[in-house]
């Protein structure tokens, strides 16, 4: 198995104390925290993009830059790219452009994003949101595969002899589809051989499985080969500690503080994968996708949804709104522990090695992410 860093870049109030972080502040710890990945081993860090509410990723590409810069080796991410309310022209030049800073170090997960309100923010009707992803994705891999693109668009101007610069480094770099809560998604990735990420963040695993077991069904039916049908896994939010019952305790007022931050927003009943389904600390623990706990717990964990996904790459993301050495501390803990005992028990994926021919062509893996 293969692992990622995810920040969406949310920066709230804490959700006990009230306390803010300042932007500028929040950014020197999304860069820290990608080189410290790199150091200790981690293979992808990923950085999200929204562009409402108390959320600081409108901007990933230049994010992805400056961690460009900053580390040498490790796989440049997002989670997701917002394909539905952007123009492929700007994307493929925006992504073109990380690709050549990091030589060839990026791969991009796209979707329609979790955000309601980025939809009137951009003039955009969010019932055509899929419309627009397709639109938008299947425009998108031809800009980046090809030059002097013609292209007819219904719900953008129409293109002719597009070119965009600069081009990807060694050719077009992989796309993964998001998926959380529609078969659009997965049946777009399944119709053009892509990988998926699954959500898995606030619903039972039942709803993601049902969604992940479609998109293989897809994918074989178009003709793919399945041995690329790499399906990563999010995750409801890591918390380690000593022991499992310290980790939930200390974590308790955080997660129903967040679980009293979704409420606020008051989503219709019926919007699924809006707000948790797990209203308490323990049944996100017990029932949940939430990584909290001792470090042998949370390997359990993700071996135990291994078991059901069969995921060839694990997403976590460490609580924003912990003291930032407990951040650190929080990566370390699960680089040195919590990894190590999942790849002891798990059998290694294609995922990144030598064997997959599709893997950014700048990216290498370290020692101990090959065992």
């Amino acid at each position: 198995m293969r692992f990622q860093i995810l920040d969406i870049i949310f920066n709230p109030p804490h959700p006990v104390t009230g306390a803010v972080v300042s932007a500028a502040d929040r950014f020197d710890r999304v860069i820290e925290m990608a080189v410290l990945a790199e150091e200790l081993g981690i293979d992808s860090y990923s950085v999200g993009e929204r562009h409402a509410g108390d959320v600081l990723s409108s901007s990933p590409t230049v994010i992805l830059g400056a961690i460009a810069q900053a580390t040498d080796r490790i796989l440049l991410s997002t989670g997701v790219t917002v394909l539905s309310v952007l123009d492929p022209i700007r994307v493929a030049e925006d992504f073109g452009t990380i690709d050549q800073l990091s030589r060839g170090r990026l791969e991009i997960v796209v979707g329609k994003g979790n955000e309601v309100l980025q939809y009137p923010l951009f003039g955009l009707d969010i019932e055509k949101q899929y419309d627009y992803l397709t639109e938008n994705y299947e425009l998108l891999r031809r800009l980046l595969r090809e030059e002097h693109v013609d292209a007819v668009r219904t719900h953008r101007h129409s293109l002719s002899d597009a070119t965009t610069l600069p081009r990807p480094f060694d050719g077009p770099f992989r796309i993964w589809h998001g998926s959380a809560t529609s078969t659009h998604a997965v049946d777009l990735a399944a119709k053009w051989g892509d990988p998926i990420v699954t959500a898995n963040a606030f619903q039972p695993r039942e709803n993601y499985k049902v969604l992940i077991d479609r998109y293989r069904e897809q994918y074989l039916a178009h003709g793919h080969d399945p041995a690329k049908a790499y399906v990563g896994s999010g995750s409801g939010g890591l918390f380690l500690g000593a022991t499992t019952e310290q980790a939930t305790d200390e974590f308790r007022p955080i997660y129903e503080g967040i679980v009293a931050q979704m409420d606020k927003r008051k989503h219709a009943p019926g919007a699924v994968g809006k707000t948790t389904s797990f209203r308490t600390i323990e049944e996100a623990v017990d029932r949940g996708p939430a990584l909290v706990g001792s470090s042998q717990r949370v390997a359990e964990k993700i071996v135990d949804y291994h078991a059901s996904y069969r995921h060839d790459l694990q997403s976590v993301s460490i609580n924003h709104v912990l003291d930032f050495e407990r951040q650190k501390d929080t990566l370390r803990q699960f680089a040195e522990e919590v990894v190590p005992l999942v790849q002891k028990e798990l059998a290694p994926t294609t995922l990144w090695t030598v064997d997959d021919e599709d893997r950014a062509a700048g990216f290498t893996t370290s020692e101990r992410s090959l065992a």
